[in-house]
């Protein structure tokens, strides 16, 4: 079983469903990643401002984005939460603002964007990456469209 540590410091209500999409999104891409063993993963929302400072921070890159990712593993490897036996996979960080933004920007719903970035993050957290080379790019731009798709969180989707 997954546990989602969620955390809103955003001072304002989530969109609609935010947090079943997120963990729909988690379970999605454990599934398919054939994860085995029970996951323990933190999501916290926040503000532009908010992620813009986590940004600085901790990449020193001195703007805003939309989703930052923390892996607590590396090369598949996890420590386990003692009290849980649960494998600690990383923290994932959402600027709802910024959600919000693009998905009018690409014209789909809110929904599809949070899914979005969760399934690019939980990519992340089990090791992936798109930053070394374009096959690496492609492989988990592959790997995002088939977990949404898996979901019905179609491009161009109307709001759930």
């Amino acid at each position: 079983m997954t546990e989602i540590l969620f955390t809103n410091r955003t001072k304002k209500r989530l969109p609609q469903n935010a947090k079943q999409i997120v963990s729909s999104c988690c379970e999605q891409v454990l599934a398919s990643e054939k994860f085995s063993g029970d996951a323990e993963i933190s999501v916290t929302f926040v503000t532009n401002e908010q992620i813009h400072e986590i940004n600085l921070e901790f990449r020193g890159i001195d703007r805003e984005t939309d989703v930052l990712s923390f892996p607590l593993g590396e090369h598949g490897e996890y420590d386990k939460d003692p009290a849980t036996d649960r494998y600690m996979l990383g923290d994932i960080v959402i600027s709802v603002e910024k959600a919000k933004e693009q998905a009018k920007e690409y014209g789909h719903s809110v929904s599809r964007e949070i899914g979005w970035l969760t399934v690019h993050s939980m990519l992340h957290l089990l090791g992936y990456d798109h930053v070394d080379s374009k096959e690496d790019e492609e492989l988990m731009h592959k790997k995002e469209e088939e977990n949404l798709s898996a979901l019905s969180l179609y491009r161009n989707s109307e709001e759930v």
